[in-house]
């Protein structure tokens, strides 16, 4: 009993140790990441603001602030932000270096491919928001401008809606990684999800309303239509490597006979 606890202490004490050196790493990067990207701030605070600037009415290109250190509080931020994509492929990979040793083979395979799916879903879908919802959101909104009403606007709830609303894009594109864990799972199945299209239709499109910047239907749907069809290619994943794909396989490969 007392080389069991002695066993269980040991090892409790060698994941310790093994994640406060992974953090270590993580916070390094992160450190290396905020400097790189702090130097630079401005000028990737100037591509933040590039598609609204676009639509500024003649005479008005710029953005103003209230407070005298809103511009530092602002660059700050945006160095933070360059700072988690920077140093997300080492975090990334720490995580991994963590998880793995408790994994089996067939479990690191599919940690690897949705960890990678969905940092490509992610980033794909923030471009996607950047070059195209923006620039036709930000157009509608600028319609409101005339000769007697001018747009004032401020860096910091600039910055804040900006961030916000492609942090919601990167995390709502996410529905086909999400549908394809709960269906392997054997939460849901993917005739459940057919069967749920209607509901689920009323859903992306209120999501759609809440998340883009504009009241529009237009603008709406350039969010809910990719959102419908990535809703199509989960029930796909969901149908083809759902838990009930996967328990009928194993039941084919056992070689099992009803008529024995």
């Amino acid at each position: 009993m007392a080389d069991e606890k002695s066993f269980n202490t040991e090892s409790l004490t060698g994941h310790l140790k093994e994640l406060r050196k992974r953090l270590i790493i993580s916070i390094a990067a992160a450190v290396i990441g905020f400097a790189l990207s702090y130097t630079f701030s401005e000028q990737l605070y100037n591509i933040l603001t590039a598609p609204l600037i676009a639509q500024l009415p003649e005479g008005s290109e710029f953005l103003a602030f209230t407070n005298i250190v809103e511009p530092f509080f602002i660059y700050l931020k945006v160095g933070l932000l360059g700072a988690i994509v920077i140093a997300s492929p080492v975090i990334l990979h720490q995580i991994w270096g963590f998880a793995a040793p408790g994994l089996v083979a067939k479990e690191k395979r599919w940690f690897l491919l949705i960890v990678a799916a969905s940092t490509v879903l992610f980033l794909s879908c923030i471009l996607f928001a950047y070059f195209v919802v923006f620039p036709f959101g930000f157009k509608f909104l600028m319609g409101y401008a005339t000769d007697d009403l001018r747009p004032f606007l401020s860096m910091q709830k600039y910055f804040t809606l900006v961030t916000r609303l492609l942090l919601a894009f990167g995390v709502v594109y996410q529905l086909p990684l999400g549908m394809l864990v709960v269906a392997r799972l054997g939460i849901v199945s993917a005739a459940k999800m057919i069967s749920w299209w209607r509901y689920s239709i009323v859903i992306i499109f209120l999501v759609s309303a809440i998340v883009t910047p504009t009241p529009d239907i237009f603008n709406q749907l350039l969010m809910a239509g990719p959102l419908i069809v990535l809703y199509a290619l989960g029930v796909l994943l969901a149908h083809f490597f759902g838990k009930d794909r996967i328990t009928a396989r194993s039941g084919e490969g056992d070689g099992t006979d009803d008529d024995d």
